[in-house]
C-alpha cells in the first residue's frame, strides 16, 4: 500500500500506529479500498448493492483485530459508506476505525459512516473510532457517523468516540438495542474550537432484563465553537443505565446538554449527571507557580481532562 505524505498522517492518527495491523484489514482511501486482509477467523467482503463492507467474525474468536480506517486526501469528495459486522458468539474482538479528512480546497470534504454491530451471544467487542482533520483548504472536513449496536444475552460493547481535531462539522448519532444481561458502555472525548461545529446523540434501549449501559462525554469547546449532547436512555425490564457529559467551556464557545430518561419499568433504575464550566482558576495558579505559561498550564489541564 503506497499512501502520500497527508494520508500516511491521517493513518497514523486514527490507529495509534505507523505499524502495518496484524490481524484482518481493510484501508480506504478517496473512495476506495486500497488494500484489504482477511483472517482465517475474520473475513471481508464487499457490499453488492451499496458502497461498504461486510465483515464476518466467527464465533468463538478471541483476541484478534479488525481495522477499517479511512483517509479523503481529495478535495470536495463526498461519501457515504456501509459497513456490517457480523461478531459470532462467545468471540471477543477489537474493531478499529475511524476516519480522517486533509483538505487543501475551496470545496467540503465529507465522509458518512454507517456502522452496525450484531453482536452475537456472549460475544465482546472494542470499537475504537477516531475522527480528524487537517489542511490549509477553506473548504470543510465534515464527519458524520451512525453507529447502530445489536447485542444479544449476555454480550458487551465499549465504543471509544474520540474527536482529534480539525473537523469542522459533525454529527455522531448511535443506537443502541440490549438483550438479557447485555452489556454496553461508551467513552466519548471531543475537542473543538475555531467556528466547528459538533453534536453527539445517543439512544440506548435497555430491553432485556439486568442489562446495563453507561454513556460517559468529556468534551472541550474553545474560540466560538458549539457543541451540542443528547443522551436518551429506555428502561423497558429490570435494568440500569448511567448518563454522564463533563465539558470544560472555555473564550465564547456554547455547550448544551440534553439528557433524557424513560423508565418504562418499575425495575429501571436511570441516572444522568451534567457539568459544564471553565478551568478552575486555583488549578491555573498551580500550574504556573510551576514556571509553565498560561497557555501551557491550560493545555496541560486540557490533556488531563480528556484522557
Amino acid at each position: 500500500m503506497n499512501f502520500n505524505e497527508y494520508e500516511q498522517e491521517i493513518f497514523c492518527e486514527v490507529t495509534g500506529t505507523s505499524e502495518p495491523p496484524k490481524g484482518a484489514y481493510n484501508f480506504r482511501v478517496n473512495g476506495k479500498s486500497v488494500g484489504r486482509k482477511s483472517s482465517k477467523n475474520i473475513n471481508i467482503v464487499s457490499k453488492k448493492d451499496v458502497s461498504g463492507l461486510e465483515i464476518y467474525i466467527n464465533p468463538g474468536t478471541i483476541d484478534e483485530s479488525v481495522h477499517i480506517p479511512v483517509a479523503i486526501s481529495a478535495t470536495g469528495l463526498k461519501e457515504t459508506v456501509y459497513n456490517d459486522f457480523h461478531v459470532g458468539e462467545g468471540a471477543d474482538v477489537t474493531i478499529v476505525a475511524g476516519c480522517g479528512i486533509y483538505n487543501c480546497g475551496p470545496v467540503d470534504s465529507v465522509h458518512d459512516g454507517i456502522h452496525r454491530f450484531f453482536v452475537g451471544k456472549g460475544a465482546k467487542v472494542r470499537y475504537i473510532e477516531k475522527h480528524y482533520g487537517f489542511g490549509p483548504g477553506r473548504g470543510g472536513r465534515i464527519l458524520n457517523p451512525v453507529t447502530e449496536v445489536f447485542l444479544e444475552e449476555g454480550a458487551e460493547a465499549e465504543l471509544v468516540m474520540e474527536q482529534i481535531k480539525g473537523v469542522d462539522s459533525t454529527i455522531r448519532k448511535t443506537v443502541a438495542t440490549l438483550g438479557r444481561r447485555a452489556k454496553l458502555v461508551v467513552k466519548e472525548r471531543l475537542m473543538t474550537h475555531g467556528r466547528q461545529k459538533a453534536e453527539s446523540i445517543y439512544e440506548v434501549s435497555l430491553d432485556g432484563e439486568d442489562a446495563s449501559s453507561t454513556i460517559a462525554s468529556r468534551s472541550v469547546a474553545q474560540d466560538v465553537s458549539e457543541q451540542i449532547f443528547r443522551s436518551k436512555i429506555v428502561g423497558n425490564n429490570k435494568c440500569r443505565g448511567h448518563s454522564e457529559c463533563d465539558a470544560i467551556i472555555m473564550d465564547q464557545a456554547r455547550v448544551l446538554a440534553v439528557p433524557s430518561l424513560d423508565a418504562a419499568s418499575v425495575d429501571a433504575e436511570l441516572i444522568h449527571e451534567a457539568a459544564i464550566g471553565k478551568i478552575a482558576g486555583e488549578q491555573l495558579e498551580k500550574l504556573m507557580t510551576l514556571g509553565l505559561s498560561r497557555a501551557e498550564a491550560e493545555s496541560q489541564i486540557i490533556n488531563g481532562f480528556l484522557k
